[in-house]
């Protein structure tokens, strides 16, 4: 492990969950409609003992947290339901529960399993027929309550829409708390921020891997012959390692994993100008993509790994290109609006890519077709909004944004709407990535 890096990073789940049968609907509610009209869910408190109703509470109250952040769902309150108790899917009204506004009814049965373990059995039905959308089981240590009521949260999103929930996905960004750049993470809310670097440098552009258990970022070193230099490297969260995975003079920075996982895609300057360059991670082979006057930065893989969108100054000032992999010579420029171009990443299902734009004197997020065809603009007249990164299902965008002052890091619907804060006392907080689905 680097002497200067303190492993604090990402959870992971092992063998915390166990499954019960499931009973799912034939048919979700798409998350655009769910957007226009909001399913209403009646989640009635599970059955506890006295010793766990603290524990109850925090679970039934995070998963509200989840549900309510996400906004394609109400929660009924409590002073709202039939007074009739809830034990089985038998119990439920759906006279009285239609007249609450419920579309669905959740309850289940909270207890201690050993010392340390809590068991939540949760079952949600839909209203009218009383048919059940899933009963599972819950298993966790006690200390893992918030990961298992995300880990709820997550299914009642799937069960419902049919997208999986972003609740146990992370954030990871640089911020200066310290009086250094150093690379933090959080939960997709701004909850249970962890500094991940102790460098004591200017770490920056963090990337997550495909499967979560890896981020690359740079960090400003200083080499033998004294020069500083933009080094690129790689730490495992499940291991603790921190590895150089580039350190050619120069620029080593803007690091994208292939949807693979296998390759890398940053710049490199070691020939005199900064390129797209292919790190292949296991033969540790580059590939120089780009052949440009102008520097080319920002790369990003699409979806199906065979584009990589960036940005080049090769027009005379900053734009967006995409390229096909196998034949990089095949460019296509897609942005000639605006003075800079900046920092593209694609929509997941790979029919949207999100950039920084200067235009009226400050940044702006737009999305853009791959095709360059239909851009639209999602931000204006709030500061420099800047770093835009989509949520691994496609509904949100992360960004950096000066608009209350100083940069911090903010989330909004990937339509520009549902704008919310996430970062505070962290002091400048910039280059947000989102983590897949973990």
């Amino acid at each position: 492990m680097h002497p200067l890096y303190t492993f604090t990073g990402v959870f992971f789940l092992t063998s915390v969950f166990f499954l019960a049968p499931v009973h799912a609907q034939s048919t979700y509610l798409k998350v655009g409609e769910a957007k226009v009209k909001k399913s209403v869910i009646g989640m009635t408190p599970p059955q506890v003992d006295a010793l766990n109703t603290a524990n109850a509470k925090l679970v039934a109250k995070t998963i509200q947290t989840d549900l309510e952040f996400v906004d394609f769902f109400k929660l009924i309150p409590e002073s709202g339901f039939p007074k009739s108790k809830i034990a089985n899917a038998t119990d439920i009204n759906s006279a009285d529960w239609t007249k609450a506004g419920a579309d669905y009814v959740s309850f289940g049965q909270f207890k201690a399993d050993g010392p340390a373990r809590v068991t939540l059995e949760f079952h949600l039905v839909a209203v009218g027929g009383n048919q059940e959308v899933f009963a599972k089981r819950y298993s966790a240590e006690s200390k893992e309550l918030k990961i298992l009521a995300h880990a709820v949260a997550n299914d009642i999103v799937f069960n419902i829409t049919g997208t999986k929930g972003i609740f146990l996905t992370r954030l990871a960004f640089q911020c200066d708390k310290s009086g250094k750049k150093e690379i933090y993470t959080s939960n997709f809310d701004g909850s249970d921020v962890r500094q991940v670097t102790h460098l004591r440098s200017l770490a920056m552009a963090p990337a997550w891997s495909p499967d979560g258990t890896k981020l690359a970022f740079s960090v400003y070193n200083r080499h033998s012959d004294n020069v500083k230099n933009i080094d690129l490297y790689e730490l495992n969260f499940k291991t603790g390692a921190l590895k150089p995975l580039s350190n050619r003079k120069g620029i080593n920075s803007g690091a994208a994993y292939s949807p693979a996982g296998d390759k890398i895609a940053y710049t490199m300057s070691y020939t005199g100008n900064p390129e797209i360059h292919l790190l292949d991670l296991e033969s540790k082979e580059t590939t120089q993509l780009t052949h440009s006057v102008g520097f080319d930065v920002d790369p990003t893989f699409s979806p199906d790994g065979t584009k990589i969108a960036f940005v080049s100054s090769r027009p005379g000032k900053p734009m967006l290109y995409i390229m096909d992999i196998k034949t990089p010579t095949d460019v296509k420029r897609l942005t000639y609006a605006g003075q800079y171009n900046a920092t593209p990443s694609f929509e997941p299902d790979g029919k949207k890519i999100a950039f920084a734009g200067w235009l009226d004197k400050h940044f702006d997020i737009f999305t853009i077709t791959p095709d360059g065809g239909k851009i639209d603009r999602l931000t204006k007249d709030e500061g420099n909004n800047e770093d835009p990164s989509y949520s691994p299902d496609g509904n949100f965008l992360t960004f950096s944004s000066n608009r209350s002052g100083g940069k911090n890091i903010y989330l909004m619907s990937s339509d520009g709407g549902n704008v919310k804060r996430l970062t505070f006392g962290l002091g400048n907080c910039v280059a947000p990535k989102w983590s897949p689905f973990l």
